[in-house]
């Protein structure tokens, strides 16, 4: 069974590279970038030439790219060489209606469309333990999990396409949520002469101890915010967020607060600095 992957970025390299290292078959790859191409062909994948190449190559066919904009215009152009039976996992993070909806598209060539989000960041897609979210039809599901598990360290199904990013989504907003909790409580604590380690430290041993802090505190401290997630794409999973709570008539306070700080961070240019540097925001205020 042949793989093509279609999207080199942060995240997508390092995946493409887990097939290739793992799945003992060929996987062909694409980018813009040509010198992402030649450094997954150097691991031993094959270039392709277009997004179009892979599909006419690969049975499975996985893209990662930035915004549902990108993974449709992919879709445009494999459309006219898609084929019965093949399958076609996304594992960007776009909004679960547009997911759906390519899904239908692709069910009326007789082939199958999957959402694969992922969690995590830069260093796990690296060491192959994202945790990985999948909606779609359940025995797709099962011929494309032995290659997700090359990727990440947990991969759970959600039910039918769609509900991985739901699920993704609802993570990305509870992260934001937490870590503006933890922003907030760390200026407090030094505005009243407690250092970020000692800060830190006590979390740790208390309820309040969290992922975000365990991963992110340091950089905070430090003001380091080199990124391996950044800004601007946690900013595009909010206001998806924001958009289904919307359509959906809830009113949940707490994330229009975190949208509320993304976009603050956004009209600062802070859109390339990584996620945690929304504490600039919260300081300043």
């Amino acid at each position: 069974m042949k793989l093509g992957f279609v999207g080199l970025g942060i995240m997508g390299e390092s995946m493409a590279l887990n097939l290739v290292k793992k799945s003992n078959t060929e996987v062909y790859v694409f980018d813009f970038v040509k010198e992402k191409v030649q450094e997954l062909v150097a691991e031993g994948a094959i270039a392709a030439s277009s997004g179009k190449e892979v599909a006419e190559n690969a049975d499975i066919v996985f893209t990662s790219v930035p915004k549902a904009t990108h993974v449709k215009a992919v879709h445009e152009e494999i459309y006219p060489v898609v084929k019965e039976g093949q399958i076609f996992v996304d594992m960007s993070t776009i909004a679960p209606k547009d997911s759906i909806a390519l899904g239908e598209e692709m069910s009326k060539r007789r082939a199958y469309f999957l959402d694969s989000p992922v969690v995590k960041s830069k260093q796990a897609a690296i060491d192959g333990t994202l945790g990985i979210y999948v909606g779609g039809p359940k025995e797709q599901f099962e011929v494309i999990k032995p290659f997700l598990e090359m990727i990440g360290s947990a991969v759970v199904y959600m039910g039918t396409n769609g509900k991985g990013l739901v699920m993704k989504i609802c993570h990305n907003m509870l992260v934001g949520e937490i870590q503006n909790g933890v922003n907030e409580m760390m200026v407090l604590a030094n505005q009243n002469g407690i250092n970020w380690e000692d800060f830190s430290a006590a979390i740790d041993i208390g309820g309040g101890k969290n992922f975000y802090l365990e991963t992110k505190g340091k950089a905070i401290g430090t003001q380091d915010f080199t990124t391996a997630f950044s800004v601007e794409n946690m900013y595009k999973d909010v206001n998806i967020a924001g958009e289904m709570i919307s359509e959906q008539g809830l009113d949940l306070p707490g994330t229009k607060l975190v949208q509320a700080v993304y976009q603050s961070a956004m009209d600062k240019d802070f859109g390339g600095e990584d996620f945690s540097a929304t504490f600039k925001i919260v300081s300043d205020q």
